[in-house]
């Protein structure tokens, strides 16, 4: 099992919706992300895309230097980048990084923003023109000469000089709901992810994806991208929940609502069908709360509950075929420290730090450090 985390170049803070405990993304901030993210063995971190966050791949390559294992999920956007551009800065992100890229393709789902950025295509068009990037960057990532006619791309000689790290090249991940990007995926991502939905709705998207790679002749794994809520207790988790939105009024949620409407990602939708914008029923699933839909875009539910709970609901998405689980929190510093000390001793994790040893952690903390110590503890 693999655990990412998520470096949140859009803005963190305490509570959605709000500026009330905003915190600014400044490089000192994304250092010290990037650092407890290494430092905690997490197996990389996801970095989101679009006009509102900062650049990811400027962001992820500013934090190479100060990481030695964690990897950086970046996104490639068809059609706003070339294929061939695409692939000669993936291939030298892979290098300078040592082999800890990590490639997210985004179709993207929002016509406005696409616009902003000169692509004009319909959702079909969109994947149509996915499909033929990425017939284009594997080729040329494999060291092919690459001559490609489609209807939408016309590449002619592409290839690269200076090859990735990793071989055939940094994996591709891939998410999308629709019946068109799960044929894109099929045909030729390494790992689909899915947003947070209840488990019986994730089964039935593996099962289709599964079967559309095997007519391929491909084999494909599986990820989540939820957030977490974890706290010592049952209570304790739900009052954080329930906090974490306490500044929503009924205007801002139905803003948000309004703007995520005009979306045309099938994910979206499945995501705001799970609340349907109202506060009522948020749990949607047995410690699965869709409270963060209420005003984000994307990722809208989050794992809520004590460290055994969380870690059950994680084992039971990772019987469905899941192998890979991105993660976050918010503010996602400390909450980074929180998952890990909470919930990695109950899960079979890959490649953990070693634990520091005893000798070095003391018992009583601040009476040690004003040596101050009582009989008792002598």
């Amino acid at each position: 099992m693999d655990v990412l985390w998520f470096i949140p170049t859009h803005g963190d803070g305490r509570y959605l919706g709000t500026a009330v405990g905003g915190r600014a993304i400044t490089p000192d901030y994304l250092r010290q992300l990037a650092v407890a993210i290494d430092h905690l063995g997490y197996a990389g971190a996801l970095l989101p895309t679009g006009k509102s966050c900062e650049d990811a791949w400027i962001t992820a390559a500013s934090l190479i230097a100060v990481t030695q294992k964690m990897k950086f999920l970046v996104a490639v956007r068809p059609g706003i980048s070339s294929s061939g551009m695409a692939a000669r800065m993936a291939a030298t992100f892979d290098r300078l990084s040592q082999g800890r890229l990590l490639v997210n393709v985004v179709t993207g789902g929002d016509p406005s923003e696409l616009a902003g950025d000169g692509l004009h295509l319909d959702k079909t068009a969109r994947y149509e023109l996915t499909d033929e990037f990425l017939h284009v960057w594997r080729g040329v990532m494999q060291g092919e000469v690459v001559d490609f006619e489609g209807k939408h791309l016309s590449v002619k000689g592409a290839k690269l000089l200076f090859p990735p790290v990793q071989a055939p090249y940094p994996p591709l991940y891939f998410g999308g709901s629709s019946a068109i990007a799960k044929e894109v995926a099929a045909k030729h991502v390494d790992l689909y992810l899915t947003w947070g939905e209840p488990p019986a709705l994730v089964a039935e998207k593996i099962a289709e994806v599964r079967s559309l790679a095997a007519q391929h002749g491909r084999t494909l794994r599986f990820g989540i991208r939820l957030h977490v809520i974890v706290r010592e207790s049952e209570a304790e988790a739900w009052e954080a929940a329930n906090r974490l939105i306490h500044h929503l009024d009924d205007e801002t949620i139905a803003a948000a609502q309004a703007a995520l409407a005009t979306a045309d990602s099938e994910g979206q939708r499945r995501m705001v069908a799970l609340h349907h914008g109202g506060r009522d029923n948020l749990e949607v699933s047995p410690n699965l709360w869709a409270g963060v839909g209420l005003v984000r875009g994307g990722a809208g539910t989050a794992l809520v509950g004590d460290p055994d709970q969380v870690a059950a609901r994680i084992q039971e998405y990772a019987d469905l075929g899941i192998d890979t689980f991105i993660f976050s929190g918010y503010p996602h510093l400390e909450e980074a420290y929180r998952f890990a000390e909470l919930v990695f001793p109950k899960l079979p994790l890959k490649n953990l730090p070693k634990a520091a040893p005893s000798r070095y952690i003391s018992p009583l903390g601040e009476i040690i450090a004003n040596e101050k110590i009582p009989a008792s503890a002598s």
